[in-house]
C-alpha cells in the first residue's frame, strides 16, 4: 500500500507568519483530500522543550494548526507526558511550568500520565517485546490527536520524528522504562527516610517501608508493574531505576530499543485515527530532550502532514539523506514498523507549494516522479 505524505517547504528565513499560514493549508489539504472527519475535540500532541534546549520548536510553530481548529469550532488543547528521568519535565507540576516558560498558553494542558506518572492504561498489542504496553491514560479519551513532531537527531534512535513521538511521547512513565531498560525500581535504604509517600502512589501493593533504622524499605518485584510513580513521587531519591545493568539497557547495550519504541508507537495509534504533522526545521543533532544548546546539522526542508506516521517519517529521513545528511537506524525502523503492521514505508509525496499554484508528486518511496495534477 503507498500511503500520501504531502509537503510544503521551507527555508531558515521563511517569516513565521507564513511558517503558520503554510500548517495550516497543509492540514487543510489533507482534511480535504482523504475525507477526514474531525472530531468535536482534537487534541494537539506536543513537546514542550527542554530547559536550555533552543532547538526546540516553540508555540508559535503551531498557531497556524490552532487556529485552523478554532475556525471549524473545534476544541483543543495541549497533551505531552512527563519524562522518566529527572528535571524540570519530571513532574505535572514543574513540567507545567516549563511549558509556561516557553510559551505553551495558548490552549489548556493536560498531562496523560497524571500527576507523576502514575496515570497509565495498559494497551494490548501482542507484539515481540510487549504483549501490552502502557500509555498515559487520558489518551484513550480521545479517539483522534494531531501529532506534531519535530523533525532531528536522537542518540539511540537514530532520528525523532512521529513514531517516536507516538511512542515515547505517548508513553506513560511505566511504557517509557520498559522501552529504554526493562528492569523493575529498587529502594536506596540510606537515602530512605520511610515518609511513606510511595505509598500513595503505588496501586500494586507492591512497597514496604520500614518502620525505624533497622528495617529496611524494599519493593516485591512480583508485584511490582514497573510503571515508575514511585520514582517520580520520592522526595528525597530514594527510589533508583538505575544498576549497571540498566544503564547498561539505557544506552541501548543489551536492549532493542528501536524495535520497542516502534511497538510503543503501535500501542498509541492502535484504534485511532491520529493525524500526523512533522516540522523538518532547526534539525538537531540531539532530542529536544536534551537540556543543551545545539546548533542544526542542515539547512531547513519543511513541513509534513500524513496520516500515516511509518510514510511522514520515511520521507522526512529520505529526504534529508537526498540533502546529504544520512541518519542512523532509519532502516531498520522503518523495516520493522512495516512488519507489525503499524504503517507503510511506501510513500508518494505530494508537494503543496505555499502561495498557490499546482500540486506535483515530488517523489516517491520508490524513487522519483514527475506527476503533476
Amino acid at each position: 500500500m503507498t500511503s500520501t505524505v504531502y509537503f510544503t517547504p521551507v527555508t531558515e528565513h521563511t517569516p513565521m507568519s507564513e511558517i503558520q499560514a503554510m500548517s495550516a493549508r497543509l492540514l487543510d489539504t489533507l482534511v480535504q483530500d482523504e475525507q477526514i472527519q474531525l472530531r468535536p475535540t482534537v487534541p494537539l500532541k506536543v513537546h514542550f522543550g527542554e530547559p536550555k534546549n533552543v532547538t526546540f520548536l516553540g508555540p508559535e510553530h503551531y498557531l497556524g494548526i490552532i487556529d485552523y481548529l478554532k475556525s471549524h469550532s473545534i476544541d483543543s488543547c495541549f497533551m505531552e507526558t512527563s519524562v522518566l528521568y529527572g528535571g524540570q519535565r519530571y513532574k505535572k507540576e514543574l513540567h507545567e511550568k516549563t511549558a509556561e516558560s516557553h510559551g505553551f498558553t495558548q490552549l489548556p494542558i493536560i498531562f496523560a500520565d497524571g500527576e507523576a506518572g502514575e496515570a497509565y492504561a495498559e494497551v494490548e498489542i501482542n507484539k515481540k517485546h510487549f504483549k501490552t504496553f502502557k500509555v498515559g491514560r487520558a489518551f484513550l479519551g480521545y479517539d483522534q490527536i494531531i501529532v506534531l513532531s519535530h523533525f532531528k537527531g536522537h542518540i539511540l534512535s537514530g532520528f525523532g520524528g512521529a513514531i517516536k513521538q507516538l511512542s515515547m511521547g505517548f508513553a506513560a512513565k511505566g511504557g517509557k522504562l520498559a522501552m529504554h531498560m526493562g528492569v523493575k525500581p529498587h529502594i536506596k535504604n540510606r537515602k530512605c527516610t520511610q515518609c511513606r509517600k510511595c505509598l500513595e502512589r503505588c496501586a500494586e501493593d507492591a512497597l514496604h517501608i520500614g518502620d525505624g533504622k533497622k528495617e529496611k524499605s524494599w519493593i516485591d518485584h512480583d508485584k511490582c508493574v514497573g510503571c515508575g510513580a514511585c520514582v517520580a513521587i520520592c522526595p528525597h531519591k530514594a527510589v533508583s531505576l538505575f544498576t549497571v545493568k540498566s544503564l547498561a539497557r539505557f544506552i541501548g547495550i543489551g536492549n532493542p530499543f528501536v524495535e520497542k519504541l516502534v511497538e510503543g508507537a503501535y500501542a498509541a495509534q492502535k484504534g485511532k485515527q491520529h493525524i500526523y504533522v512533522s516540522f523538518a526545521m532547526r534539525i538537531a543533532p540531539g532530542c529536544d530532550c536534551e537540556g543543551r544548546k545545539m546548533k542544526p546539522v542542515m539547512k531547513d526542508m519543511g513541513i509534513f502532514a500524513s496520516t500515516d506516521p511509518v510514510a511522514i517519517d520515511k520521507a522526512c529521513h529520505d529526504m534529508a539523506a537526498a540533502r546529504g545528511k544520512k541518519f542512523k537506524a532509519g532502516p531498520k525502523t522503518f523495516s520493522y514498523a512495516e512488519a507489525i503492521g503499524l504503517g507503510s514505508g511506501s510513500y508518494a509525496l505530494v508537494e503543496i507549494p505555499s502561495q498557490g499554484g499546482d500540486a506535483s508528486i515530488a517523489m516517491s518511496g520508490q524513487g522519483a516522479a514527475s506527476v503533476k495534477f
